[in-house]
C-alpha cells in the first residue's frame, strides 16, 4: 500500500485561465523523502495543500495509505499530518513549549505525556529544553524558530510531514545546517516527507526522488541522478543546466 497516491488530480482556481494542477498521477512509498521542484506558480504548493485538504481538488482522488482523504474529516486529517511553512507561523503569545504542545493539547493528551514530548522534541531539533522551553518566539533567531516549527509539526508523531519551502527565508549557512539536520531526522524517524522548493540544489540534495512540476503538470519524477542524466524535456534540461552553470562558476572562482 502506498503512503500517498494521486489519481488524475486536477485543480483550477476561480478566475484563472490555467489549471494549478493538471491531471496529475503519482505514488509515494512509506518513508520516502520526496522533494517537489519547480518555478513559482507551477502548482507545487497547491499540490501539497491538497494532501491535507487545505485545498480540495476539482476532480481525481488523493489517497493516504489507501484511504481517500475526501472521506476523512479535514480537521482530524490535519492533526495526523505535520505541516511546516516558510513563515514558521509560531503563535507569538505562546512560549516555545506551548507552541510545540499545541496539537497534543487539542488531542487531549495528559499533561505529563505532553511535557515529556516537548522535552524530547526540543532535544531532537537541537534546542536545550531548559534554555528554550520558556522563551518567546520573538526571542529566537530565524533558524531557531524554524526548528521550533519543525518540532511542533512532529509533536503528535505524524506519519506524513509536509514542508513548504521551510528554509526559504533563512541565510545560506543556517539553511545548509538545517538541511543536514532534516535529512538525519528523516532517516532516523522513517517518516514520509514531502518538501516543496524552487531550489534545484536543495531538491537534489534532500530528495530520495524529485518530482519536477511545470505549468501544473508533473514533467519528471525520478532520482536526482536520473534527472541529471536524462532530463525528460526542455524545461527539466534548463533546470539541470542552470545548476551546472552555478557549479562551473564556483569551480572557476576556485
Amino acid at each position: 500500500m502506498h503512503a500517498i497516491e494521486f489519481r488524475n488530480v486536477t485543480k483550477k482556481f476561480t478566475g484563472s485561465a490555467h489549471h494549478a494542477v493538471d491531471d496529475v498521477s503519482f505514488t509515494i512509498e512509506e518513508g520516502e523523502f520526496i522533494t517537489i521542484l519547480g518555478a513559482s506558480g507551477c502548482g507545487k504548493t497547491t499540490l501539497m495543500k491538497m494532501v491535507n485538504r487545505l485545498y480540495e481538488p476539482d476532480s481525481g482522488q488523493i489517497l493516504l495509505s489507501g484511504r481517500d482523504v475526501s472521506t476523512v474529516d479535514a480537521v482530524k486529517l490535519r492533526r495526523k499530518i505535520g505541516y511546516v511553512i516558510q513563515q514558521v507561523g509560531l503563535f507569538p503569545h505562546f512560549t516555545v513549549g506551548e507552541n510545540i504542545a499545541t496539537i497534543p493539547r487539542l488531542l487531549k493528551w495528559e499533561k505529563r505525556k505532553t511535557e515529556a514530548r516537548v522535552e524530547e522534541l526540543l532535544a531532537l531539533v537541537g534546542l536545550a529544553p531548559d534554555e528554550y522551553r520558556d522563551r518567546w518566539p520573538s526571542q529566537l533567531s530565524g533558524g531557531q524558530q524554524q526548528r521550533v516549527g519543525l518540532a511542533r509539526a512532529l509533536a503528535a508523531d505524524p506519519g506524513i510531514m509536509l514542508l513548504d519551502e521551510p528554509f526559504g527565508a533563512i541565510d545560506s549557512i543556517t539553511r545548509t545546517r538545517l538541511q543536514d539536520e532534516l535529512l538525519a531526522l528523516q532517516t532516523a524517524m522513517k517518516k514520509t516527507f514531502l518538501f516543496v522548493t524552487h531550489d534545484i540544489e536543495e531538491a537534489f540534495k534532500l530528495g530520495d526522488r524529485v518530482l519536477v512540476m511545470n505549468e501544473g503538470k508533473v514533467v519528471q519524477f525520478d532520482q536526482a541522478e536520473e534527472i541529471i542524466r536524462k532530463p525528460a524535456d526542455g524545461f527539466v534540461k534548463a533546470l539541470v543546466d542552470s545548476a551546472k552553470e552555478k557549479e562551473r562558476f564556483w569551480e572557476n572562482c576556485g
